[in-house]
């Protein structure tokens, strides 16, 4: 690990590493004017080959992702059927 020193710690091993954060709290090391990390959660659910296959000719002609064309057209039916 020498070429990939921890970069609170500074130690350029793994058993270092392990003997800092043995002593130390990651709030000691933490800005709370830092914000927190932004992510998004992904699910993974199964379509059917073929139409998933006419999905992708879809958003192809319209010049859009899979996913932001199924997200648009979920989007859709979530609002039409709450109406």
């Amino acid at each position: 690990m020498p070429a990939n020193k921890s970069s609170i710690s500074k130690a350029n091993s793994p058993e270092r590493v392990g003997e800092f954060w043995d002593k130390h709290d990651f709030t000691e090391f933490d800005n709370p004017n830092t914000p927190d990390v932004d992510f998004h959660i992904a699910a993974a659910i199964p379509i059917e080959p073929d139409l998933l296959s006419d999905i992708e000719e879809l958003a192809h002609q319209r010049g859009v992702k899979v996913e932001t064309l199924i997200n648009l057209w979920l989007k859709e039916k979530v609002v039409e059927t709450k109406s």
